[in-house]
């Protein structure tokens, strides 16, 4: 098997004296989309921070793509593309200065302006990002993390605050992502998500995997009916259903 794009192998990191990563373990293949699920506080985002070399853990170690983040930031930059949960624009910028600004530092940016077509942006180009609709900022996101040309993205929380239909626009970018053989690693706590989008998923409960596999393993190692009871069962929150 070749080297998986991601490999966690027992990552741990506390803050104030609580494991908000604790012994955490996985690998993602090349082509593949992959969750991380689990509740608000459950240590998604510390996670992703810690595989990008963002934060340093106290125990256990992440690669990209064979790679220390940490140590090797400029190999890792050129490859990778993240879209961060709080990702901050400056004031009065437009979506083409957004775009010009990310593709500045690259060697050898994609042509923003097919992303920006690809995904229903172009006629957005002169716009304040400010302006834009919660789903076209998603999307806008979306492209500036494609703009380095990746072979692995990053989503944190993509679709969080977004309305039903923003959600669905963004799920159609996501799966023209897949379609192209990209690498996604995605955090989310809608279990629809997940179920529409991925090829495997990780179940995090304060830090600690509690489950792993395929959709369909996940939901049979539950006994339950769907992904959404499968997701309860393994939180120990079962009797709510």
């Amino acid at each position: 098997m070749n080297e998986p794009s991601v490999s966690v192998k027992n990552l741990t990191k506390s803050f104030s004296g609580r494991r908000v990563v604790d012994n955490l373990s996985f690998d993602v293949q090349k082509g593949e989309v992959f969750a991380l699920l689990g509740h608000n506080g459950a240590g998604k985002s510390t996670t992703i921070d810690l595989i990008l070399g963002l934060k340093a853990p106290e125990e256990g170690f992440a690669k990209i793509l064979g790679t220390n983040a940490a140590k090797n930031r400029k190999k890792v930059f050129e490859k990778v593309g993240v879209q961060l949960q709080n990702t901050q624009y400056q004031p009065n910028i437009t979506v083409e200065e957004a775009c010009i600004e990310y593709a500045s530092l690259y060697s050898a940016p994609a042509d923003y302006r097919q992303l920006l077509e690809q995904f229903g942006l172009i006629a957005f180009k002169n716009s304040f990002v400010s302006k834009l609709s919660g789903g076209e900022r998603q999307k806008l996101s979306v492209v500036l993390a494609l703009i380095g040309g990746p072979e692995i993205v990053f989503l944190d929380e993509l679709t969080t605050g977004l309305d039903v239909v923003a959600r669905r626009e963004v799920w159609r970018t996501l799966k023209q992502l897949k379609e192209r053989g990209l690498t996604i690693f995605l955090t989310t706590h809608y279990m629809e998500e997940a179920e529409a989008l991925c090829d495997r998923v990780c179940i995090i409960k304060s830090g600690k995997k509690v489950a792993e596999g395929t959709i369909d393993e996940i939901i049979t190692a539950s006994g339950q009916r769907n992904l959404e009871d499968a997701y309860l069962f393994f939180m120990g929150e079962e009797e709510l259903l």
